[in-house]
């Protein structure tokens, strides 16, 4: 049933090619994986020609002819979607007495709740495209890497002779691992020498599990990564960790030896940043180190104290091992250093992963064998398995990073719509952990998610209510439809919507190209305690400070224009002010900030701050 109607710009193409109409839209309350559906009208009055086989849309502008491709995982999500509401609406019609009557969102299948909920998500470098392998030397079966698929020629072959010049900077087995200079980096404990040393009494796993030990100790020992020792000053277990395909692996229970060593407080790079950074890149190559930690050499004097015990024997380790403290920031030294040419350029690294990224298709060979040659000077050694060279899109550090921007990684939507309802409050924090994860994507996430949360309170027995179940559905089908995030350019300015509800402030950062709105970060808090009884131009401030906080960078770098009817820039400006707003507005002078009075919000993904705040007609108590 038609809601009404409205007319809207919209833009196809930017810069030069881009060309914006009027279209008048049928609003429609009905459930669909589209935001919009643009009929023959629209496209004749942008000129346009649309190939399905090609999934691509050609259009006229002046002497030019702009193009935009389609998107097959797009494409294919929003076909399985609107395949799955079909088989929906086809249950709701038959009614048949004592069975449950599926509905979107609803109760789960048979068939889902057998489904065994997945481990957590590792944040594995990977290519977001189909790939293909290559054989490193040709006629040898055993040994290939993987380019990108739709890779076209000349980059393809100029690629595929580049990687096999180098071949020199990949191991396939622990063998062929070469060692870096302990005088480019070494790992050392500084151990605090007043602490009593601990020798761990042994534990006993099995026969099964001794024989993985024994297994992986003579794995260790053939690459020279361990050695037997016969006076340890420090010994730890071994510990059996479980593997996602149900199987078993070996680590060392270093806890004992980790608390005598101080904090390493090297600093992370900010992964907003370096995801930022890389997208809208034409081409990227991800790269993983094969046993990145192994291929750090560990201090002479530290050895004695890295070492551990088995049903055959002592061993301690002669490279720096993983589980251990500070070994990620020793890794992240190595690599800023090894790298800091190249860092921001056309690379990126975050520990072990590691992405050469190009602007321009033709300048990535290019980049490609600029990283090549500092590997080879290093001796640092790839693990070809995990390398995907030349693709257009790839799982980076949790995000999909593409040309077109920044999107959710699929699986992290996966775990959520596939998990199944929690049982009790481990779960629920599971899910909370989960949902944040996803949090710069979601608009208004504390506000939507807050039902769910209400479970987390203690009480004598855990209850999941109608209320969390239906915030549950409701977030279900807010992740079939998140949004493409944009990336801010250098020098722009950026601007802020806020919004105000009953027990959440939120926010939402923007660019603007034109008419053009795009996100780039979403953010959304629970009010808490007195919080709650602010009055209303103090919320406001709240949800200024509390997004300049959580994204200080993007304010630290661009003039940033908040949009509100209320009148903050008075409010925060006056002498005469006291309190939390006089504490707020000397930490957000350091901002160059502006306030305007809001505009007509055009972009659909930005709806929910066309309202800027909610009445309370009831007391509302906190979340947490």
């Amino acid at each position: 049933m038609s809601m009404g109607e409205v007319s809207l710009p919209v833009a196809l193409g930017s810069g030069d090619l881009r060309k914006v109409r009027m279209v008048r839209f049928v609003v429609v309350g009905a459930e669909s994986s589209y935001n919009i559906i643009m009929g023959r009208t629209s496209l004749n009055a942008f000129q346009a020609v649309v190939s399905t086989y090609h999934m691509m849309i050609k259009y006229p502008v002046g002497e030019n002819v702009g193009e935009i491709a389609g998107d097959q995982l797009t494409s294919r999500s929003c076909y399985q979607t609107t395949a799955s509401n079909n088989k929906q609406l086809a249950k709701r019609k038959v009614e048949s007495k004592g069975e449950e009557i599926d509905r979107p969102g609803g109760s789960r299948s048979k068939e889902d709740k057998r489904r065994v909920e997945k481990g957590k998500e590792k944040m594995d470098i990977q290519p977001g495209e189909e790939v293909e392998e290559i054989q490193m030397i040709e006629g040898c079966e055993g040994r290939k890497f993987r380019i990108g698929k739709d890779l076209e020629e000349p980059i393809r072959s100029r690629l595929i002779q580049l990687v096999r010049e180098f071949v020199d900077i990949f191991a396939y087995t622990a063998e062929e691992l070469t060692r870096i200079s302990a005088e480019v980096i070494e790992h050392r404990l500084n151990i605090d020498l007043s602490v009593r040393p601990v020798k761990q009494k042994r534990r006993h796993h099995g026969a099964e599990m001794d024989k993985i030990i024994e297994q992986e100790v003579e794995k260790l020992l053939g690459a020279q990564h361990i050695k037997e020792i016969q006076f340890p000053e420090w010994l730890s277990n071994t510990m059996k960790v479980s593997k996602a395909e149900g199987k078993w692996r070996m680590c060392i229970d270093f806890r004992d030896l980790d608390k005598a060593c101080p904090k390493d407080l090297y600093p992370l790079p900010r992964i907003e940043q370096l995801v930022d950074s890389t997208a809208g890149c034409e081409l990227l190559s991800l790269m993983d180190a094969s046993q990145g930690y192994h291929q750090i050499p560990l201090a002479r004097e530290d050895r004695k104290r890295v070492s551990f015990l088995t049903s055959r024997g002592t061993y301690c380790y002669v490279v720096m091992p993983f589980g251990l403290k500070n070994a990620g920031a020793t890794y992240q030294r190595m690599v800023d250093k090894i790298f800091k040419e190249q860092l921001g350029r056309n690379m990126e690294v975050y520990v072990d992963d590691m992405l050469v990224k190009s602007n321009e298709e033709l300048d990535h060979v290019r980049d490609l064998k600029e990283t090549f040659l500092t590997l080879r000077w290093y001796g640092m050694k790839l693990n070809p398995t995990k390398c995907s060279f030349g693709v257009r899109s790839g799982k980076f550090l949790g995000y999909l990073v593409t040309k077109r921007g920044i999107e959710v990684n699929p699986e992290k939507v996966r775990a959520v719509v596939e998990m199944k309802l929690p049982t009790n409050i481990k779960e629920v924090q599971v899910l909370a952990g989960r949902i944040a994860g996803l949090s710069r994507f979601i608009s208004k996430v504390a506000e939507k998610s807050g039902p769910l949360f209400k479970t987390l309170k203690k009480s004598a027995k855990f209850q999941w209510a109608e209320e969390a179940q239906k915030a549950f559905d409701e977030l279900r089908g807010v992740l079939a439809n998140l949004p493409l995030l944009a990336k801010p350019m250098q020098g722009e300015e950026l601007v802020l919507y806020i919004s105000i509800g009953e027990r959440a402030v939120s926010s939402v950062l923007l660019r603007e190209e034109g008419i053009a709105q795009s996100p780039i970060y979403y953010v959304s808090r629970v009010m808490q305690g007195a919080e709650m009884r602010y009055s209303e131009i103090e919320k406001y401030a709240l949800a200024v400070f509390v997004t300049a906080r959580k994204l200080r960078p993007y304010f630290l770098n661009h003039k940033v224009k908040v949009r509100t009817n209320m009148p903050l820039g008075e409010t925060l400006g006056r002498p005469s002010v006291s309190g939390r707003l006089v504490k707020w507005a000397v930490k957000l002078s350091e901002y160059s900030l502006m306030y305007e009075p809001k505009r007509a919000i055009k972009a659909q993904v930005l709806a929910d701050f066309i309202q800027e705040g909610t009445k309370v007609e009831e007391e509302s108590e906190g979340l947490w």
